[in-house]
């Protein structure tokens, strides 16, 4: 059963995750990652940011080759304590986001008895023609990288 039919649908306006990705010049696969940027900007709202998450393999040659990205999260700030209102700004730094971001791209279960999702990455890697299994990729090192506009914005630590 889709998602469609169990009655799920995307947000209107939600980030539309790339489909169908073309198959990318061979290499060796030497790390993964995540990469976070903005999605939305709430200029008005200092209290809450959207940001896409993504999910990538690093080749020996500097590449890095997009496997999806097709997850996100919202952060929102609000008390009640706080003067004039409620709204307090949202301030994250840049270890607090990254806990953030590896939440999202971990399994939402336990059931699948990985840590990672190292089978569908492996899967989402070999279909943009690269030579990879599971077991290849959970030795890597893992890094989770914010765009410029993200690290701009983060509260320094």
């Amino acid at each position: 059963m889709s998602s469609e039919e169990a009655g799920w649908r995307p947000y209107p306006g939600a980030y539309r995750a790339p489909t169908n990705l073309p198959r990318v010049e061979p290499g060796r696969i030497v790390g993964l990652g995540a990469t976070c940027d903005l999605a939305r900007a709430y200029p008005e709202d200092v209290c809450t940011r959207s940001f896409i998450v993504s999910e990538f393999v690093k080749l020996e040659d500097g590449r890095r080759v997009l496997l999806h990205a097709e997850r996100g999260l919202t952060l929102t700030a609000r008390s009640t304590g706080a003067p004039g209102g409620g709204a307090i700004p949202l301030h994250e730094t840049r270890d607090s986001l990254t806990q953030d971001v590896l939440t999202v791209v971990l399994p939402d279960d336990e059931e699948s008895g990985e840590e990672h999702p190292w089978s569908w990455l492996a899967e989402l890697a070999q279909a943009r023609g690269l030579e990879v299994t599971a077991d290849d990729l959970r030795g890597l090192p893992y890094e989770v990288v914010f765009t410029d506009a993200v690290s701009r914005w983060l509260t320094p630590d």
